[in-house]
């Protein structure tokens, strides 16, 4: 997929690195975004985007830009609501011409006699799908660096814009993006799926009934061993993601942790961040594997590696609360998110789910629940949401266990019924924003760095999270 003005995804590649997104979006005409990732830009926004409704759309006209494994997974998540009539695939955009040949394939399987529209084989061609006659819906699935300019360039053409994670990577497009949504009235949605997962619904639901009493701390991560990813010269085309690990030092993708976190801490709905304190350890695992790959041009980056294998970073809220996230995609371990939370009552710890709930103070030791009694406290309150969507959807893809199906059931149905989303443009904006401000941490010794707020004060508001409103 082309970048742009005529920009080649190559040099996009390498001017990004260089200059940083925000230098090369002003270079691009998407306006002075210059800011350094943790410098926090002289700004207005107004809040207006909270709740945001637009009118009700009976069929979503989808175009999915980015034909890669991401948008290949998010193309099955629309069978079931294509089939249904809530949704229409109407245009495909990559610069790959065998996957968008392959999509199509995909696609035909399940919107059979509506072929979309297809947008590839030139330097611009993925704009000609940024139009209203085209798609209401802008379903971003392509690398990191395209996601803050194709977001904002879909609100400012009339559609609403639907982002894989990280919406932004630096402080200055986190408030480019507020800003247009807030003046064009679209909808900008980072589609955060473990925010719909059935273990983080569970535990959201006993939170708002009082199993956890007051919460305290959590922890929460991205543990994922990527290394075989990233040398892969396929499956991250011109291995862009092992790029950034070259480029930038910190916590590189923040929001499978901290999008659940902040469902439980009415992060943005009566509290918020505030500041946070990042370090990097050394690097090792990423640039050994490298050094021992076969291939030249591999072993050459193996002294270029910037980002250390394991970043912590922690993060006050205004109300007190603490939270510690990490990241580290070099380390060879399983897969974990952490998902810990600790409240005055009870207390959750991730990978394998455990939960204690305190009977008071006590000589005995503290043991968690027996098996019996955690599912028991499971089923009790699992959220109707996760149980309804999976009967639902039962004979049909569903995604990463099933959470990418809610997720993006939820976005196309409340579009379908002209509501506000589940989560809006300051969540994805704030949650993104927190990678940038890690680094910025890191480059000046792990100082303390203040988290601006991108929501005029709104946060202050308490409401119950939208999550589990139901249609």
């Amino acid at each position: 997929m082309p970048i742009l003005g005529g920009m080649k995804r190559k040099d996009f590649l390498h001017a990004s690195g260089a200059l940083g997104l925000g230098s090369l979006l002003n270079a691009c005409g998407l306006g002075g975004r210059s800011a350094e990732p943790g410098q926090t830009p002289s700004r207005t926004t107004n809040g207006s985007a909270f709740d945001l409704t637009a009118p009700a759309l009976p069929t979503v006209r989808v175009a999915v830009f980015g034909l890669g494994n991401r948008g290949q997974g998010l193309i099955d998540m629309l069978n079931w609501l294509v089939q249904e009539g809530h949704a229409q695939i109407t245009a495909l955009a990559d610069v790959n011409p065998t996957k968008v040949d392959r999509a199509l394939e995909q696609v035909a399987a399940f919107q059979p006699g509506q072929v979309p529209a297809v947008f590839t084989g030139s330097e611009a061609a993925w704009e000609g799908a940024m139009r209203t006659e085209v798609a209401d819906l802008a379903l971003i699935c392509t690398p990191w660096e395209w996601h803050t300019p194709m977001a904002i360039r879909a609100m400012e053409s009339g559609l609403h814009a639907a982002c894989e994670v990280p919406i932004a990577y630096t402080v200055s497009d986190a408030f480019a993006l507020v800003e247009t949504a807030e003046r064009t009235r679209q909808h900008c949605i980072m589609l955060e799926n473990c925010c719909y997962n059935g273990e983080e619904l569970g535990l959201l639901r006993m939170i708002e009934e009082g199993v956890f009493g007051t919460l305290t701390h959590a922890e929460c991560a991205y543990l994922h061993d990527l290394r075989a990813l990233m040398l892969d010269p396929t499956y991250y085309e011109d291995r862009w993601r092992l790029k950034h690990h070259l480029q930038r030092n910190g916590n590189l993708y923040t929001t499978h942790g901290l999008g659940p976190v902040a469902m439980y801490f009415d992060i943005l709905r009566g509290d918020t961040l505030t500041h946070l304190v990042s370090m990097s350890s050394r690097e090792a695992a990423l640039s050994e594997a490298l050094a021992a790959s076969s291939d030249p041009a591999l072993q050459g980056m193996a002294a270029q590696v910037r980002c250390g294998d394991v970043n912590t970073t922690l993060i006050g809220t205004a109300e007190g609360k603490s939270i510690m996230l990490q990241f580290d995609t070099h380390v060879g371990r399983p897969y974990n998110r952490l998902n810990k939370v600790i409240g005055s009552k009870a207390v959750h710890y991730g990978y394998p789910s455990r939960l204690y709930v305190d009977h008071g103070p006590t000589w005995d030791w503290h043991g968690w629940l027996e098996e019996g009694a955690a599912a028991e406290m499971r089923d009790r309150y699992e959220h109707p949401l996760w149980t309804r969507l999976q009967a639902l959807a039962a004979e049909h893809p569903q995604g990463h266990g099933g959470m990418d199906f809610v997720m993006m059931y939820r976005l196309i149905r409340c579009l379908n019924e002209g509501v506000a989303l589940d989560l809006n443009v300051y969540d994805g904006a704030l949650w993104s924003m927190v990678g940038a401000l890690s680094e910025s941490s890191v480059d000046n010794g792990s100082t303390r760095v203040d988290i601006p707020d991108l929501t005029a004060g709104r946060w202050r508001e308490r409401v119950a999270h939208p999550v589990g409103r139901a249609i």
